[in-house]
């Protein structure tokens, strides 16, 4: 619960590594909770009986263990992030589970080396100097995904990825999104604009009023009654170039 409002209700649902899924629903159906809940930042109530809750096989983890396994990349740390430091101090906080690196952090050339990796395999080591208070939105977007992803995580975590971008930004962050998944890295996309489903993803889940209300294969969930249903308003779904729009 948040506050007296119910955000996550009855919910069942598995992800297994290695799979490409995008959780769908309208403003207040659940989904931002549904990631904090993975990330540790919310719990179940304590006096619900028979829940678990489980990530990568354990259902106990120290946070500070937990955040190296899964890079997370939301509207909140592109804000945190968006200081006056460089992309390549940015990128390499994440190291440090921290929005800086910090004097008592030790940096090993390892990590200098992981760090420009990245950054070149995301296409963003031009920007390497540039200040992140200074970027454009897709550009600290872009950097904020190197963060999350320099220590190598199991599984990435995007909320909300395309927020206040221009068409470019978001065609860039796509692309950028489609080498990330290609990599083998598994995404957990969370969107309620269907245009950010790169073709890699597989699977969506639909929420609603906090409720899993349909889970399966992109090309069975994605439909125009299923949506129509979701949204509370007629719509109708149609495929481009292995991405899918609204009308």
């Amino acid at each position: 619960m948040r506050g007296r409002r119910t955000v996550l209700n009855s919910i069942t649902l598995s992800i297994s590594l290695g799979e490409q899924v995008a959780i769908v629903g309208p403003n207040g159906s659940g989904k931002s909770s549904l990631i904090k809940t993975i990330m540790r930042e919310l719990h179940p109530l304590q006096t619900v009986d028979d829940w678990s809750l489980k990530i990568l096989g354990k259902d106990r983890w120290n946070i500070f263990h937990l955040r190296p396994q899964l890079g997370i990349v939301s509207p909140d740390w592109v804000e945190t992030c968006t200081r006056p430091i460089t992309a390549t101090e940015a990128v390499m906080s994440g190291f440090f589970s921290s929005a800086e690196v910090w004097p008592h952090n030790e940096v090993t050339e390892a990590m200098t080396r992981k760090v420009a990796q990245v950054m070149v395999e995301l296409e963003i080591d031009h920007l390497a100097d540039h200040d992140m208070s200074e970027m454009s939105s897709g550009e600290s977007r872009r950097v904020v995904i190197a963060r999350a992803l320099v220590h190598g995580p199991k599984a990435l975590i995007l909320d909300e990825p395309s927020a206040s971008l221009d068409m470019r930004a978001v065609d860039e962050l796509r692309e950028t999104l489609r080498k990330v998944a290609q990599s083998g890295v598994s995404i957990i996309l969370v969107t309620h604009h269907l245009p950010d489903i790169i073709p890699e993803i597989t699977r969506v889940v639909l929420m609603k009023d906090g409720h899993v209300f349909r889970d399966g294969a992109k090309h069975e969930v994605l439909s125009s009654d299923s949506l129509s249903s979701l949204f509370d308003m007629d719509l109708e779904v149609f495929e481009r170039n292995g991405y899918f729009h609204l009308i």
